[in-house]
């Protein structure tokens, strides 16, 4: 990653027209190609900037001081430098990702000691309820008794769908279980995989991880 802080203007060229007049800015390169400019406020929000795939050029003679940055689609980012206060250069590596705590499992023993999220009345008949194509994570009954097959994903793809689809075609054959219905709980649950779910019948349940905890957000509630 590269890092400059420089007093400069910036014009982008493409389908909108902007331009930033002359003030002490940073200047992100990031090895992806991307480049961000960014004010001393905004938080992490750039005031403009280049996705990659996109190539920067800095002008050399008469152009020097002036880089410009094209993207495929023939936009340009145009940085014209005035006074260079920093110019650095630092290898980061490959990142590992955001590594969070609310895994699968975690979640499928907080849902089910706080199977009521699902719904006033709801009862838990098991974790991990087996069946010939591999365990439902939860098996529960609603308010009425019916059977209800929970999936849990952190991240709900049409994958997680699909899976379920199938946990609850073999469940529907058991008479002491069917009618059996599915929820597909997730903590992000993905467009396409929500349009599936619902055209098959299958309710979508978003997962509060902190709120399964009992950890409060600090937002400001009234009551």
């Amino acid at each position: 990653m590269r890092l400059v802080i420089a007093r400069c203007s910036v014009d982008y060229a493409g389908r909108l027209t902007a331009h930033l007049p002359s003030a002490p800015r940073l200047i992100l390169v990031k090895a992806d190609g991307s480049v961000s400019i960014h004010a001393d406020d905004r938080a992490y929000k750039p005031l403009n900037w280049m996705s990659p795939p996109c190539a920067l050029k800095e002008g050399a003679g008469d152009e020097a001081g002036v880089w410009t940055v094209v993207n495929k689609a023939g936009e340009k980012l145009i940085i014209t430098m005035e006074e260079i206060l920093h110019d650095s250069s630092h290898e980061l590596g490959v990142d590992p990702g955001l590594i969070k705590d609310g895994v699968e499992a975690h979640l499928q023993e907080l849902l089910a000691d706080r199977i009521e999220t699902l719904g006033d009345g709801y009862t838990l008949v098991r974790r991990e309820y087996m069946t010939a194509i591999g365990p439902v994570d939860i098996l529960c009954r609603d308010a009425d008794g019916a059977t209800v097959a929970v999936e849990i994903k952190r991240r709900g793809e049409i994958d997680g769908v699909e899976q379920l689809t199938r946990y609850l075609d073999l469940l529907n054959r058991d008479p002491h279980l069917a009618p059996v219905r599915g929820v597909f709980a997730a903590q992000e649950i993905k467009p396409q995989a929500r349009v599936l779910a619902t055209d098959r019948g299958i309710h979508c349940q978003i997962l509060d991880y902190n709120a399964l905890r009992g950890i409060e957000d600090d937002k400001l509630r009234l009551f």
